[in-house]
């Protein structure tokens, strides 16, 4: 039996983007909600998610790899040669670093830039683990995920 249910797009999206190691976000299947658990959690609580693993699908987060991974190809297409220097270092990991973050925040246009880099790329890998996962499918229309 298909059973058909509205899924909050930009929550879906938030949990995708999620960066903390200490929460653990789930979709249910049957309500559409998107909640998250605290890694502290008692065991009590994980059994009960991993016994009812055909409701609550586990989100993958955005590790700090993908996030590297995004902005190596922010820097590849990078034009401004100060900025493109700093990023760097900041990667590298040598002193003096810095969180690229900070050092976007000087440069807004680019900072937005990033961010909309981002934000494709995480709303590509939602629509493939929807895919993946049976809940949607490219040829449904975008306003059953809405």
């Amino acid at each position: 039996m298909l059973h058909s249910v509205t899924v909050a797009w930009d929550q879906l999206v938030k949990a995708f983007a999620n960066m903390e190691q200490d929460r653990v976000y789930f979709l249910d299947r049957m309500t559409g909600e998107i909640f998250f658990i605290g890694s502290d959690l008692d065991d009590s609580v994980w059994d009960q998610i991993e016994n009812q693993q055909e409701r609550f699908l586990a989100i993958p987060p955005l590790d700090r790899a993908t996030e590297r991974q995004i902005l190596t190809g922010f820097l590849s297409g990078q034009e401004d040669q100060e900025l493109r220097s700093l990023l760097e270092q900041a990667l590298s990991g040598r002193p003096p670093y810095a969180n690229p973050a900070d050092i976007l925040s000087f440069f807004p246009e680019q900072e937005d830039r990033l961010s909309e880099l981002r934000d494709s790329f995480v709303s590509n890998r939602v629509m493939t683990w929807l895919e993946e996962n049976n809940l949607f499918s490219l040829s449904t229309s975008l306003s059953a995920v809405n």
